[in-house]
């Protein structure tokens, strides 16, 4: 609502609508959660203003093949765990492209404490318990470095804050057997060519030199580019397959995150992800093979084993 008060120009694309949270019964909980933690001082938000601005998302715009502004939006990146209404991880992620290139970009993680992925258990990972401090907000900023902060100390309405903003970095691991792995929910370690290379395995324990350690995320695209970018994984990778279309708002705000925190982001042929393959709508991505984000160190041999794999996978 705020993004079309203060830039009515600018364009949105975004991922849900008002038709899906009334087909999953999650008008209440999404408005509840949204007059908590937003006010307008001429008036009370209501469920139609709500709706609206969430509708904002599926405009219909016609983009062309020309260098173009507008954010992407993705309301809530995980939204399995969000349904639940469990304490899994979700995201919330907005991003500024500004003629054709990602210039900004924010992520608020709710659930998430300094106890998450790299440095905690797989108990912890599938279910966390929730602190008052916990949530951490990401900004990156093209140039500037990508940075965090308790989102409690955010949503504070005091002025004095507990925390103050700590810049990011990935993680230094230069070993594919000593990295951290994350892969989408819906995919398996053994449907990826590196598999043909290294066994998975969850346990931090049994770790050697033909395994990789698998981190249990327990959440959508978006979370997982936030840990890498975070440094707690050290390699986030996804397949792409005919019959699912990959949607720029699951990537957008996590490949900026991420770029700006040392690593790096491409298709499986080495390829930087192109937000403007979809000439029309901005709505969809295309990488060839999949996508590959790392912390930069082992993001060559990475590809190499992808290129060398892929045949045998």
């Amino acid at each position: 609502m705020k993004l079309g008060k203060m830039f009515p120009s600018i364009p949105l694309v975004a991922e849900e609508d008002s038709a899906f949270l009334h087909s999953n019964n999650l008008v209440s909980s999404v408005l509840n959660a949204v007059t908590d933690k937003t006010s307008f001082r001429d008036k009370q938000l209501t469920e139609t203003d709500v709706l609206e601005a969430i509708d904002r998302g599926k405009d219909e715009f016609s983009f062309g093949s020309k260098p173009a502004t507008y954010w992407v939006l993705d309301p809530i990146d995980g939204t399995r765990g969000f349904v639940r209404g469990t304490d899994v991880l979700y995201v919330v992620g907005l991003a500024l492209v500004v003629e054709g290139k990602i210039v900004l970009g924010v992520m608020g993680c709710p659930n998430w404490h300094e106890d998450m992925p790299g440095k905690s258990t797989t108990a912890a990972l599938e279910s966390i318990n929730v602190f008052p401090g916990s949530g951490i907000i990401m900004v990156s900023h093209i140039g500037c470095g990508t940075w965090t902060k308790q989102l409690f100390d955010v949503l504070s309405s005091t002025r004095k804050s507990l925390s103050s903003w700590t810049r990011c970095s990935v993680d230094g691991c230069c070993l594919v057997h000593e990295a951290r792995f994350c892969i989408p929910d819906s995919q398996t370690w053994e449907s990826l060519p590196l598999s043909t290379s290294f066994d998975a395995t969850t346990n931090p324990e049994s770790i050697n030199d033909k395994q990789i350690l698998l981190l249990p995320t327990c959440c959508g695209s978006l979370c997982k580019y936030l840990t890498v970018a975070a440094g707690r994984a050290s390699v986030f990778i996804l397949r792409a397959r005919s019959q699912t279309i990959i949607k720029a708002w699951d990537h957008a705000v996590g490949m900026i995150c991420v770029h700006e925190a040392g690593g790096k982001v491409t298709d499986w042929s080495g390829s930087k992800l192109d937000l403007a393959a979809d000439k029309v709508e901005r709505r969809f991505i295309f990488p060839s093979g999949g996508v590959l984000v790392t912390n930069s160190h082992l993001h060559r041999e990475l590809l190499e084993l992808i290129s060398s794999n892929s045949s045998v996978a």
